[in-house]
């Protein structure tokens, strides 16, 4: 399929075939949900923990009697049932990710590339650079075209002063070809490819 290239001023300055094996598969929900899902399971941190009966601090002595008292048996009062005490079958530190193949991963990434074509939410830039890295000029640029959500995916490099003008502002994004991921493309409105980063994605996909 055939698509505009527009510049940064919003002019057209030429056209750009995209690859219908990457740009125009069928938009599968179950593929991309099993991706973000993997993509946010690996980021978690895993660090949360509570203290098991071993690694509370206090007495090992029992309580009380075992027997004669009229209560209920106790051995510790580090048990759980006590105020301070451990607990049962708690989060530990533990690695939260899971396996994904790698044809799963790939056709993800090619199906949220094809669902923002289909959603008419592609872009195709002619270059990704700006002049300066004043931020305020890049939202003006922005609100031009009319992009409030949006992600930039660049060639192999990002042009230093574009990223420094973008950091600052809300709800934008930019990434090399090779961090462009499932979940960076889903969670913004509208996906900006460059001409270099539609080429390195071709490349990589193929």
């Amino acid at each position: 399929m055939k698509t505009n290239v527009i510049s940064l001023d919003n002019q057209t300055v030429g056209e750009i075939e995209l690859a219908d094996a990457i740009f125009g598969l069928p938009v599968r929900t179950d593929i991309l949900f099993r991706a973000v899902n993997w993509q946010l399971a690996k980021r978690q941190s895993g660090n949360h923990k509570t203290k098991t009966i071993s690694e509370i601090s206090g007495t090992t002595k029992k309580p009380f009697a075992q027997k004669g008292g009229g209560r209920a048996r106790q051995g510790s009062l580090r048990s759980a049932q006590f105020r301070g005490g451990s607990t049962i079958f708690g989060p530990v530190v533990r690695s939260h990710a899971h396996d994904l193949p790698k044809k799963v991963r790939k056709l993800a990434l090619k199906t949220a590339l094809s669902a923002k074509v289909a959603d008419g939410k592609l872009i195709v830039l002619d270059t990704a650079s700006a002049n300066s890295p004043k931020t305020k000029d890049m939202a003006a640029t922005l609100s031009k075209l009319g992009l409030n959500s949006v992600l930039f995916i660049d060639g192999a490099a990002v042009n230093a002063n574009f990223a420094l003008a973008i950091r600052n502002i809300p709800y934008v994004d930019v990434l090399p070809s090779q961090g462009a991921n499932v979940y960076d493309i889903l969670r913004r409105d509208t996906l900006v490819l460059t001409k270099d980063a539609v080429q390195a994605l071709e490349a990589r996909l193929k």
